[in-house]
């Protein structure tokens, strides 16, 4: 379906008075994109104005400290060869609907009809009357206190997303796959999700994106509803990319979140929750894969959820495996605020460390305003086990087998996160192919 949006140029103007940045970056950047003309403008314009607000990050930002932000604010990325890597074989047996994306922009040819029982979907492009409310209100309440300019940027300027409103509980998961088809391409998406009250959603998200990229998920979580994001994308060598995901959880709702990152140079993922009714749920984790030996790697992790209403639980699990000088970044942190009692919010980050020349950097957090609480965080890097190395080296398997064994055994509290069973069992199988044969996920 072609997109019929009108596209303006943004038009070059000072920075507002008293903002942290100077213009000169931010207007590069903006020289290189259009402002869409649709149904979406008032949001879209508002998006800019934040974004002129706050200027694009640099290296004193508190929350960019630990990761350079120069490859996210250059006007354009740096050419990425294709890879000729095909589809991930990950989900392939699973029973589900297939939306396929280009460089960022839906691909209707390669793609199933956006029809699915219980589910109404549409185009970003093509806009919807429930979505014009929602489009970007999450990502706006997500900018404090944290400033996240490049979800501001996606806000203003992506063109192509999904707009999903889910009223029952459909059969089939919804797969989003991501193709590359440009060596220079700067993909950006944004999907809006409602879920009505009781509805209930499975997003499954696979693929290799842009040579940089910039994706947005607003999810809006109705009383009782249940939603479960797996993504698992594959970033490529020279890649450079950030992902973001703002939800909204109500009353008696659960939100759960888990992502595979393997590869990429410079990758950021920023989640922000606000659990804002009682005896909701919200779990996030992520596992992370890093191997610096053919190119830089480095991961960050930058999540906020906040803790509104009473009798809420939270969970952050994040796991990264480091080697040959990879990085990897974790930045979390739990609000919990005045009347939020009987909050039970739990935060660990672990790192394996493969050799001596990769490090990993974590500054948990906690912020508290209630005094009914069971709050708790942890951060760990460490070596593999060498009494459990020799355990199983003892027991005759080889080597690399016991690594791969004790790998996944790391992984496995993120991994049970994964709510489904079987998928939760794919992935694992899909990480000990990768672990033992470097496989493509």
């Amino acid at each position: 379906m072609a997109d019929t949006a009108l596209q303006t140029k943004v038009q070059q103007t000072p920075e507002v008075a008293g903002a942290p940045k100077p213009a000169g970056a931010l207007d590069a950047r903006l020289a290189e994109l259009t402002l869409p003309q649709d149904t979406l403008a008032a949001a879209r314009q508002d998006a800019l104005s934040r974004l002129r607000e706050m200027g694009l990050p640099g290296p004193r930002d508190e929350y960019w400290r630990y990761t350079d932000p120069r490859p996210f604010n250059a006007p354009r990325p740096t050419a990425l060869p294709l890879s000729g890597a095909g589809d991930s074989p990950l989900f392939g047996t699973t029973e589900r609907l297939r939306l396929v994306f280009v460089d960022g922009v839906f691909d209707a040819d390669a793609s199933d009809a956006l029809a699915l029982d219980g589910v109404e979907i549409s185009r970003l492009a093509d806009g919807a009357d429930w979505a014009a409310g929602l489009y970007g209100t999450l990502e706006a309440a997500g900018q404090k206190p944290v400033r996240r300019p490049f979800a501001a940027l996606n806000t203003g300027f992506a063109t192509d997303g999904l707009l999903i409103r889910v009223t029952g509980k459909p059969a089939r998961p919804i797969h989003i796959i991501h193709r590359r088809g440009s060596a220079e391409a700067d993909a950006m998406w944004h999907h809006t999700i409602r879920l009505e009250p009781g509805a209930e959603l499975t997003l499954l998200e696979t693929g290799a994106t842009g040579a940089r990229s910039n994706g947005v998920i607003e999810a809006d979580l109705g009383q009782g509803a249940r939603f479960h994001h797996i993504a698992a994308k594959r970033a490529g060598d020279a890649k450079t990319g950030v992902a973001h995901i703002f939800a909204r959880v109500a009353a008696e709702a659960q939100f759960k979140s888990f992502s595979l990152a393997v590869g990429g140079t410079q990758m950021r993922h920023e989640g922000v929750i606000d659990i804002a009714g009682d005896d909701a749920v919200a779990h996030i984790a992520a596992a992370a894969l890093g191997d610096a030996s053919a190119a830089p790697f480095h991961h960050d992790d930058t999540i906020f959820i906040t803790h509104g209403a009473e009798r809420c639980e939270s969970r952050q699990v994040f796991k990264k495996v480091l080697k040959n000088g990879a990085t990897g970044v974790f930045q979390g942190k739990i609000l919990v605020k005045p009347g939020a009692q009987k909050t039970d919010g739990y935060q660990i980050s672990q790192a394996l460390l493969l050799d001596e020349a990769s490090q990993f950097l974590a500054k948990p957090e906690l912020e508290i305003y209630a005094d009914d609480v069971k709050c708790s965080h942890g951060s760990t890097t460490g070596a593999i086990d060498e009494d459990a190395l020799f355990y199983l080296r003892s027991r005759g398997v080889p080597h690399a087998r016991a690594v791969v064994f004790l790998v996944l055994s790391f992984l496995a509290d993120a991994l049970e996160e994964v709510e489904d069973e079987a998928l939760r069992s794919e992935i694992n199988e899909a990480l000990d192919a990768w672990l033992t044969d470097q496989a493509a996920i």
